[in-house]
C-alpha cells in the first residue's frame, strides 16, 4: 500500500490543514505519484506534539498535479478511514492541547487488516481475530473474547508471500475504548526480534 509521508513543522500547520469537513477527518498529503480517488493509502504524520510518528489508513478523494507559477504543491486530498475514528482524535486532540500527550513509543505502529489465530499460552486451541496496528514491539488485536490485562497469548501471523505462520508470543498490555487490546510482544531471542522486523517490512511492502 503507498505510504504518503507527511511531516508537519509546527502544529499550527496541521491544525490548518486538516479538513474537518470530510465525514473522517482528512488532510492534504504532498505527492507527485498521480493517485485516482478511492485508492487506499497509509498517510505517516509527523507532528511536534506527537510523541512518535503515526500512520493512519485513508482513502485518495482527489489528485492535484503541480502549477508552480502559483506555487501549487502536487497532492492528494486523504479522508481517514472510519476504523480509524480513535486515532484520528487521538491526533487532532493532542495537537488541540485538548489531550495529554501519550509516552513516546520505541516503534512506530503500522496500521494493517490482517487476519490472526490467537490462543491463551496455558490452551492448545486456536482462535480466530485481527490485528489492526503492528509494530516490531507489539499490536492491536480484536478479538470476540476480551482478555484481562497481563494475559499471555500466542498470535500466529502469516507474512505476505509465506507459506507458514510465524508465532509470535506477547502479553495483553491495555484495553482500547473500541474494544481492541493491546499485545506487548516478548522474545528472548535475537531471531524473535529479526523475525518480527522481517514481517513488519513486508506489510509495509504489501
Amino acid at each position: 500500500m503507498q505510504i504518503l509521508k507527511v511531516r508537519f513543522r509546527t502544529n499550527s500547520e496541521f491544525a490548518e490543514s486538516y479538513q474537518a469537513d470530510l465525514s473522517g477527518g482528512g488532510l492534504f498529503c504532498p505527492t507527485t505519484t498521480p493517485l485516482r480517488a478511492g485508492t487506499p493509502v497509509i498517510c505517516e504524520l509527523t507532528v511536534p506534539a506527537l510523541p512518535n510518528k503515526v500512520l493512519i489508513r485513508g482513502t485518495v478523494k482527489a489528485w492535484r498535479p503541480a502549477l508552480p507559477r502559483l506555487r501549487v504543491r502536487a497532492g492528494a486530498t486523504v479522508e481517514f478511514a472510519s476504523e480509524e475514528a480513535e486515532k484520528r482524535d487521538f491526533i487532532v486532540e493532542t495537537v488541540k492541547g485538548t489531550r495529554a500527550a501519550a509516552p513516546r513509543r520505541k516503534h512506530t505502529r503500522l496500521p494493517v487488516e490482517l487476519p490472526v489465530r490467537w490462543r491463551r499460552v496455558e490452551i492448545p486451541d486456536f482462535q480466530t481475530g485481527g490485528l489492526s496496528e503492528i509494530s516490531v514491539g507489539g499490536a492491536l488485536l480484536t478479538a470476540a473474547e476480551k482478555l484481562e490485562l497481563g494475559v499471555e497469548v500466542i498470535l500466529e501471523v502469516t507474512p505476505p508471500g509465506a507459506v507458514s505462520p510465524l508465532a509470535i508470543a506477547g502479553k495483553i498490555s491495555y484495553h482500547s475504548p473500541t474494544g481492541a487490546m493491546g499485545v506487548k510482544f516478548q522474545y528472548r531471542d535475537g531471531g524473535g526480534s529479526r523475525r518480527l522486523r522481517e514481517l513488519v517490512r513486508r506489510l509495509r511492502l504489501a
